[in-house]
């Protein structure tokens, strides 16, 4: 297995990892221990506000969802106008060329809606033409690995049933900023410079995104007019305008130039899904996931395996929480490689692996003094056939957790024609497998890393939250709740805290589980003597500043009836509130 391939995105970047040994009694940097911050265990205060609070990756994103707020408008009024944003500033992690996932909880009906806005394969592309061109993996760049954008439609299908204010509203300020230029931010800004060989490869990517041949330097005004135009068609046409009208056009003429396999009946036939979440209760908060073609019911199979252990006694940086955490990942993510997929056309273990018993009989298979090296699938008895999170909470306490994502940054690396934005590469997530379940077909969604969360107690919303970064989103979820639930913190000192990620588990493509039992990345907070101890037990460690994932949060304070707000200094982002 590449490491490319290992080493899931996070944020549309590549994760530190480090090839060599590290040394564990270097220094910690003096931050570590030097916060201003009256509450050391957190770098900023929880924002605490009354009536709202968007809290996204970037600033400028957040304060476009707040305006919108402002105005009137409802949380999927706030979302959209965010998305719309970021799209903008944070072009690598996002963008209308890529697919969208909510969950959301409507104050009216007093239900929570799932929302599946993720995009299929082209009906004239199969498993047939990769094995013609010598390819065992659908590549990660270029036309191969396109499916349908999502997004577009998915912003059309949530304001159709929960906005309020009309769609050329939410669109205006990010159509006047693409036109008029931001200043670009600084970890944006490094991933930017990062995809500058693999945006050079196509010239419309090059124009679009570097312009002067070059990416923009940190501080730089960036505009994009091409953009600005596609969002301005998108308000004055509706979803139609992407789907059937110019921009499908375009794309789909430059599929054809290309290489790719795309039809206008491609786009034309692309629908969105609503879809019932689903849950498991752990220690009685009801923690909310959309089932696939996502993973976030990885999350809740770790949730219940952990459940069964004293997890608060144990202690948050303790060798045995952390073993007991990684083990838990591994044995999730080895059903999530065998039985995560498009549930069309066919019967997914979803209520199995989610249940209690079957977190049972998987807590069996942990040695709590060993690493496992080789972990296959359970068995749960199927016998019947760079990503951005925002969460936004309104005056009404309607609820949004809204994930959107391109895949890899700048997604496939190509932008097809004068769009102003980048195709996703979720495709290159499918199987070519012949007997999987996740493999490639005509017009089927591929498996997704994209999940957003939301948490309920007592039958009312408590916390909307999500954590970006490919493989990390899971075992982001898990790490945040424990914080919060087992550990006691707030909802920034939760996101604060320094996490763990565990590289190398078998892939929904068909990869296996990297030799050795993987590779797990530990933040610097975790102290020494606890990694001396995972690598007795067989770990492998890697070390790193700080960099695996990045959370919103905002929780509900029902008692005070305030909105807390945290978001993750692993970004740029803002929480901000009224």
């Amino acid at each position: 297995m590449t490491l490319r391939r290992a080493v899931i995105l996070c944020g549309g970047l590549l994760m530190p990892f480090a090839a060599e040994p590290i040394d564990f009694a270097a220094p910690l940097p003096a931050a570590e221990y030097d916060r201003p911050a009256k509450n050391p265990k957190q770098s900023r205060s929880v924002v605490i506000a009354k009536h709202g609070i968007v809290a996204t990756s970037h600033p400028l994103a957040a304060q476009a969802g707040l305006d919108i707020l402002k105005a009137g408008g409802t949380a999927a009024d706030a979302a959209i106008a965010a998305n719309a944003m970021i799209g903008l500033v944070e072009p690598m992690s996002c963008g209308i060329g890529g697919d969208l996932f909510v969950i959301y909880w409507d104050a009216k009906t007093q239900k929570l809606y799932g929302l599946n806005a993720s995009g299929r394969s082209p009906y004239a592309l199969n498993r047939k033409i990769f094995a013609e061109k010598g390819l065992t993996e659908i590549p990660d760049q270029g036309p191969l690995s396109w499916s349908v954008p999502g997004c577009v439609d998915g912003w059309f299908e949530l304001h159709g049933k929960f906005g309020r204010l009309p769609v050329p509203k939410l669109l205006e300020a990010s159509i006047q900023t693409a036109e008029e230029g931001f200043p670009v931010s600084e970890i944006i800004g490094r991933g930017w410079q990062g995809s500058t060989k693999s945006l050079s490869r196509w010239p419309d990517s090059a124009s679009t995104y570097l312009p002067g041949g070059r990416a923009p330097e940190i501080g730089e005004l960036f505009r994009n007019p091409n953009l600005a135009a596609s969002y301005r068609a998108i308000a004055a046409g509706g979803r139609d305008a992407f789907y059937k009208g110019k921009i499908a056009e375009t794309i789909v003429a430059f599929s054809k130039a290309n290489g790719g396999y795309f039809d206008l009946r491609d786009f034309a036939e692309h629908t969105s899904e609503w879809l019932d979440p689903v849950s498991t209760n752990y220690r009685g908060y009801d923690v909310w996931e959309l089932p696939p073609n996502g993973q976030g019911i990885a999350a809740l199979e770790m949730l219940n395996i952990l459940e069964r252990h004293d997890v608060a006694r144990m202690g948050r940086h303790s060798a045995d929480f952390l073993h007991l955490l990684i083990e838990a990942k591994k044995l999730a993510f080895a059903d999530r490689a065998k039985f995560y997929a498009d549930p069309a056309g066919q019967r997914l273990p979803t209520a199995e692996l989610i249940s209690k018993e079957y977190a049972a009989r998987q807590a069996q298979r942990i040695d709590m003094a060993k690493a496992a090296t080789d972990v296959p699938a359970g068995d749960p008895k199927l016998t019947h056939g760079d990503t951005i999170y925002m969460t936004v909470v309104d005056k009404d306490r309607n609820c949004c957790s809204f994930i959107q994502s391109n895949y890899y940054g700048f997604g496939s690396s190509v932008v097809p024609g004068n769009v102003g934005f980048a195709l996703q590469n979720r495709g290159c997530l499918f199987a070519l497998d012949d007997t999987h379940l996740n493999r490639l077909e005509p017009h089927k969604r591929p498996f997704h890393t994209i999940i957003p969360a939301m948490v309920t107690k007592d039958g009312k919303p408590w916390f909307s939250f999500g954590v970006m970064g490919g493989d990390m989103q899971p075992q982001g979820h898990v790490q945040v709740l424990v914080n919060m639930i087992d550990f006691g913190m707030n909802v920034q000192e939760a996101s604060d805290a320094a996490r763990i990620q565990h590289f190398g588990s078998a892939t929904p493509t068909g990869q296996p589980m990297d030799a050795g039992g993987g590779v797990v990345g530990v933040e610097t907070g975790i102290p020494l003597e606890t990694v001396h101890e995972l690598e007795k037990r067989g770990h492998r460690l890697v070390r790193s500043p700080g960099s695996y994932g990045g959370y919103q949060g905002i929780l509900i304070d029902w008692k005070h009836g305030t909105l807390h707000g945290g978001t993750d200094v692993r970004k740029d982002g803002a929480a901000a509130g009224y």
